[in-house]
């Protein structure tokens, strides 16, 4: 009779960890000829991995102990966190290979539904080794389970041809509501598979295409995409890597916002935004009446390179649109019009001091803005060792509208 895990444990099996990059493995191909799982989670691991002589981590075993444990007591909305920057314990990176195991497990077993925190259906597997040989497997994974709502690949390693098989995966996916690529190197050419999913996949309402060295052709493509689009809620893009002085991208998103009355978030922070086109997307902030988040989180233009005028339009459009709510404006140029525009706007209270990154003081006469603290992204590329990762006083993001709650 075979020992169970916790009578055979993985110390004793010691072969070599896979490499992160490596061809596809036989045995993977033929993954419809695998049994059918007969016992706990941990206990159909242990055996494939013994099966297919894959080494057994034991990160992963200890992960899906605990949700045996939760299935037995008959808990809804289990967790299923394979994240590799996990401070609470010793973590080994899942690989492209041990990433196939995790699938098959996913995919079989009528009794996981792993969900992120916010108790919606999901798989949250960043910082890994995962590549594009691991992504493949992902991509059936969502042509096969039907209860994936949330799917977290953040870095990853995964490239341009790992993002147009997770994009056309997309195509005929009816049930992943958010989706995080942030941090893969997809670049232009995968950013356009993203943007012509757009145009197919009707249930996606949030994508994080953030630091992905995106190009300019696909963020007009997205921009482009999204006059039609009528179910994505949030978009990341976040960091794309654009030459020129002409603003392109701010200029069709700007058109985009006239066009979209759906978009409840868009993140373009380091778009190099000036002047100019601040104006733009004021102009279509005055017609806009669903967006509340602009950049990181809400309002945000911190990191770009606007001056008084544009924030200054900036300041004017949120006293014309009542569906603004936050503005964050740290790092940019203050002359004295935008330092009085902005503590103006608190003090009448439009603008809650919660709601911004900077605070009025006077000085000699004169009005000045000093730097407030703030959640910002603070957990956005690490979870913490103790306390609520996903909490709205740490994030502000897409954590803070979760999906399917959009008012």
């Amino acid at each position: 009779m075979q020992r169970s895990p916790q009578q055979a444990g993985p110390e004793s099996r010691t072969p070599p960890s896979a490499p992160s990059t490596t061809p596809t493995p036989a045995w993977a191909a033929a993954d419809c000829s695998a049994a059918e799982p007969i016992g706990g989670l941990q206990e159909y691991y242990y055996e494939l991995c013994m099966e297919k002589s894959q080494e057994i981590k034991p990160f992963i075993l200890h992960i899906l102990q605990e949700v045996d444990e939760e299935i037995e007591k008959g808990l809804v909305g289990i967790t299923l966190n394979v994240a590799g920057n996990c401070h609470l314990m010793p973590v080994e990176r899942v690989t492209g290979e041990d990433f196939w195991i995790l699938c098959r497990i996913l995919k079989n077993n009528p009794y996981i539904n792993a969900s992120i925190h916010l108790c919606s259906s999901g798989l949250d597997v960043r910082y890994n080794l995962i590549s594009d040989v691991g992504v493949s497997y992902a991509a059936k994974l969502l042509q096969k389970q039907h209860n994936l709502i949330y799917l977290n690949l953040m870095f990853n390693d995964i490239g341009p041809e790992g993002g147009e098989l997770i994009a056309k995966a997309l195509h005929k996916n009816t049930t992943l509501k958010h989706l995080r690529m942030t941090g893969n190197k997809i670049e232009n050419k995968g950013g356009m598979f993203f943007a012509a999913m757009l145009q197919i996949n009707s249930s996606l309402e949030k994508l994080d295409v953030g630091d992905c060295d995106l190009g300019m052709q696909s963020v007009i493509a997205f921009a482009t995409v999204l006059t039609q689009n009528q179910t994505i809620k949030g978009l990341n893009l976040n960091r794309p890597i654009l030459y020129g002085e002409q603003e392109e991208s701010t200029v069709h998103l700007g058109h985009m916002l006239k066009e979209n009355q759906c978009l409840v978030e868009l993140h373009m922070c380091k778009h190099d935004i000036k002047n100019c086109g601040m104006k733009q997307l004021c102009d279509a902030l005055y017609l806009n009446r669903s967006l509340r988040y602009l950049d990181v989180s809400w309002l945000s233009v911190v990191s770009n390179n606007i001056e008084g005028e544009g924030l200054v339009a900036l300041s004017q459009s949120m006293k014309t649109n009542p569906t603004l709510s936050n503005i964050y404006i740290w790092g940019n140029k203050f002359d004295e019009a935008t330092r009085v525009a902005y503590s103006d706007l608190i003090h009448m209270g439009r603008l809650k001091s919660d709601n911004t990154d900077v605070e009025p003081f006077v000085v000699d006469g004169h009005v000045y803005l000093a730097e407030v603290s703030n959640g910002l992204k603070r957990h956005y590329y690490w979870t913490p060792g103790y306390g609520e990762a996903c909490s709205p006083s740490s994030n502000a993001g897409f954590t803070l509208v979760p999906v399917g709650q959009y008012l």
